[in-house]
């Protein structure tokens, strides 16, 4: 990031997951953005990003959600989303929900303009140069479809938790194969999603990994169900986490100690 002799004001978009499963990963953005040089709010106002209605044809509640939220995130120099596929939606979809709506349309281009993914804010807007954090493990990592095929997310979390002290990071064999998750995908059509896990499963063990990392948190939640039901020892967290150095939040479906 460059020196303007002023730290930027960035809107943190929570997300729905964040909010009522995994608290710990705002605080960890919260914790990494303001190590990059930022000053970080989290406004009331947002709710979600309208994905699940989006998704499932409902054009009308999503443009209504966009609606409401867009003037909470307009005053800020940017809007970080710990999540790809939530970031997708505002980045990508937002503008087209107001195609025929000329004053909307413009601020949610503005918006989307100035949101990000928060691992490619950090790497390609800030510039991060080091995190505070160390991990004596192997972690595997998990490409969400939503931040690589929309936002071109794959190296920036490699770049960043290279910087891990003591991490070693895996690739799976099938980098850009689904979880099986694709938020409503899973409801619709339990029976793929179920066999496409399972084989994400299978590809994460095959790493020897003791940590599963990605930066969806409804990808982490489903591949963490599958691996826990298989019995598997690996540990799933967010990225985000991982950066912070939380490693003393229980890992995702372990519950409370």
């Amino acid at each position: 990031m460059a020196d303007t002799g002023s730290r930027p004001n960035v809107a943190l978009f929570v997300t729905c997951l964040v909010d009522l499963f995994r608290p710990s990963v705002g605080f960890a953005a919260v914790k990494l953005l303001e190590q990059a040089g930022c000053d970080v709010a989290v406004p009331r106002g947002q709710t979600c990003c309208g994905q699940p209605a989006y998704n499932s044809g409902d054009r009308a509640d999503a443009t209504e959600i966009a609606r409401r939220t867009l003037p909470v995130l307009t005053p800020f120099d940017y809007v970080v989303v710990p999540s790809g596929s939530c970031a997708g939606m505002i980045a990508k979809h937002w503008p087209a929900l107001f195609e025929n709506d000329q004053d909307m349309s413009k601020t949610a281009i503005a918006v989307a303009d100035k949101t990000w993914e928060l691992t490619a804010f950090l790497t390609d807007v800030c510039a991060m140069e080091s995190v505070e954090a160390e991990y004596s493990g192997v972690a595997a990592y998990h490409d969400s479809c939503a931040g690589l095929r929309e936002l071109g997310v794959r190296d920036q979390p490699r770049k960043l938790l290279g910087m891990v002290k003591g991490l070693t990071v895996k690739d799976l064999e099938n980098p850009e194969e689904c979880c099986g998750f694709g938020g409503t995908f899973a409801v619709k059509y339990p029976d793929i999603s179920g066999r496409m896990v399972s084989d994400k499963a299978e590809d994460i063990e095959a790493t020897g990994a003791d940590t599963l990392l990605a930066g969806d948190l409804g990808c982490l939640m489903n591949m963490a169900g599958k691996l826990k039901r298989r019995g598997s020892p690996i540990k799933a967290r967010h990225v985000a986490e991982m950066l912070a150095g939380d490693t003393d939040t229980p890992p995702i479906g372990e519950g409370e100690p």
